[in-house]
């Protein structure tokens, strides 16, 4: 058994239900949660008060992940390649603060690498990257019907129709980082 350390990494790209599908398939990804950071309001909220848009909490997932196998920086590229980064505030049809793009750093290498991610990527996009780079003040676990959506409901249309097209994504520009099993799910 691997004495490493597992990192977190924090990231929000709209919908935490497509990220938490694409990293569930990355290597040296042991664990996804989904739920909600960066706003102020005291206590946990649900889901129907971060969807309002008042929380100011972005739906977010935590990734833990094995260092020795992949890297912060190669998390993020993976992120930043597997959503929209250049629009404020929304991902598709999703529309509202709770959908920004957003990377909550735990430390300062963190905000370094992320910082440094965003430069390199911003000519792969024609327009500007609007991602948000914050601390990491608290994150709030998401209700367990969130947990692992993708995987328990792929016949929706939700799934089918936003989801299933950035796993393809995914799997086209990052192959080298895909579970074994992952090729075919």
């Amino acid at each position: 058994m691997s004495t490493t350390k597992l990192e977190i990494a924090t990231i929000g790209g709209g919908c935490f239900w497509c990220t938490e599908a694409v990293f569930q398939r990355v290597i040296g990804v042991e664990k996804v949660v989904s739920g909600y950071s960066g706003g102020t309001v005291p206590g946990k909220p649900t889901y129907r008060e971060v969807c309002s848009g008042l929380t100011g909490h972005a739906e977010v997932i935590q990734v833990s992940f094995n260092p020795e196998i992949i890297s912060y920086q190669a998390i993020l590229e993976i992120f930043m390649t597997t959503h929209d980064p250049t629009t404020l505030n929304r991902q598709g049809a999703d529309v509202g603060t709770q959908y920004r793009s957003v990377i909550f750093y735990h430390n300062d290498i963190q905000k370094e690498i992320a910082h440094q991610v965003i430069s390199e990527l911003q000519s792969y996009f024609s327009n500007p990257i609007v991602t948000e780079i914050s601390p990491l003040t608290k994150f709030f676990e998401a209700e367990d019907y969130h947990q692992n959506y993708y995987n328990q409901n792929q016949e929706q249309g939700y799934c089918s129709f936003v989801i299933s097209p950035k796993i393809q994504k995914l799997k086209s520009q990052h192959a080298s980082y895909l579970k074994p099993d992952a090729a075919t799910h």
